[in-house]
């Protein structure tokens, strides 16, 4: 990146500091200035092209991409192994379910959302996520109960 560029990037950064809070942006300014590289892990494919991998990393964040159930079972059974299954690409990312800032929960059907917390509940530790959850029109991919997907630091 040319200096003229990095220029402008840092006055917008200091424009934007006062809007956003000054420690926010020099931190979005750094992991900007070309040193961050994107790391992929767990590609799949289809038909021997990429399709999409089970976690990236960029910048201190790693995203995890939706896990889900692919056997029989209830929503409780389904949701211990798919949180099971976040926790492990967490970890090969070297991150934790303790350092979780976002989390997306898809439910095949709404009325799993008491069941589905039951098994939920106390998994990201004292200080826990935010989280979104939405029943999905059709269900959720590959006949799981629910899928999870997330943002965390690394």
């Amino acid at each position: 990146m040319n200096t003229g560029r990095r220029s402008v990037f840092n006055k917008i950064g200091l424009a934007l500091g006062g809007i956003f809070g000054f420690s926010a942006v020099q931190a979005a300014t750094r992991e900007t200035s070309g040193k961050s590289e994107k790391v992929v892990r767990s590609i799949e494919t289809h038909q021997d092209v990429p399709l999409f991998s089970g976690s990236t990393s960029f910048g201190g964040m790693v995203f995890i991409a939706g896990k889900g159930a692919h056997f029989e079972g209830d929503i409780k059974a389904h949701t211990k192994h798919v949180l099971d299954e976040v926790e492990k690409e967490l970890i090969k990312a070297g991150s934790s379910l303790e350092k979780v800032l976002k989390v997306n929960v898809y439910l095949h059907d709404l009325n799993d959302y008491k069941g589905m917390n039951e098994v939920y509940r106390g998994r990201f530790g004292s200080k826990p996520p935010v989280r979104t959850t939405v029943a999905v029109f059709g269900g959720v991919p590959g006949d799981s109960l629910v899928e999870i997907d997330c943002i965390a630091m690394a």
